[in-house]
């Protein structure tokens, strides 16, 4: 049986109620710094957490203590923490469907030379791409409210094999087995995204023999 929610004091401020407002028309999550944007006053955002109307769950990242449980909360943490970033590789291919393997860590997608996040909790694992293999494929989605990026499953797949010596030509080739077996995809499409990614030679002689 679901806890009884707290609930803002009775005699709570306008500004507490403005600020719950806010948390709310955002998902019920927000940074502390894009809170202070929005025009939370820091001590408005401490009196919420004390009262227990807000609770962390990140540096610097809050969610409102009713808001429905996160369906995917080391997603949402990395996407609020490092809203740049592209969740790639074995994350990517969890979030899909394409994989057995259980994520340990999620994986990112960061330009070349961009500052690495310090991030604590979930752990996190920083690929460097470059240029279009950075920009394209890329999908736009909504977990529990936070905007989550995501590189689609033939951008995954093809990825899956550029990074073949760090992640395991067994989880590529999984991957690339899974995606063919999904109603809709093509090689083309496949392969579209392995001549992005310089991997079109590499991946033959597997998508002929997944054929």
């Amino acid at each position: 049986m679901r806890p009884t929610p707290p609930t803002i004091p009775s005699r709570a401020t306008p500004a507490i109620r403005t600020a719950r407002r806010l948390f709310e028309k955002a998902g019920g999550t927000l940074r502390t710094s894009a809170a202070i944007r929005a025009g939370i006053h820091p001590r408005t955002l401490y009196a919420m957490r004390d009262a227990g109307i807000i609770v962390s769950i990140g540096r610097g990242l809050y969610r409102l203590a009713d808001a429905p449980p996160l369906s995917n909360p080391d997603l949402v943490v990395v996407a609020q923490q490092v809203p740049r970033a592209v969740v790639c590789l074995v994350s990517a291919l969890a979030f899909h469907g394409l994989t057995t393997q259980i994520p340990h860590h999620v994986d990112i997608a960061l330009a070349p030379g961009s500052r690495t996040p310090a991030i604590h909790h979930p752990p996190i694992r920083v690929f460097r791409f470059g240029g279009g293999s950075l920009t394209s494929g890329v999908e736009r989605h909504r977990i529990d409210g936070v905007p989550v990026r995501v590189f689609c499953p033939a951008k995954t797949v093809a990825d899956c094999f550029k990074f073949r010596n760090r992640i395991g030509i067994d989880i590529a080739v999984e991957a690339l087995r899974a995606f063919l077996r999904r109603r809709g995809s093509t090689t083309d499409e496949v392969l579209r995204f392995a001549d992005i990614d310089r991997v079109r030679s590499v991946m033959i002689p597997y998508l002929e023999a997944a054929l």
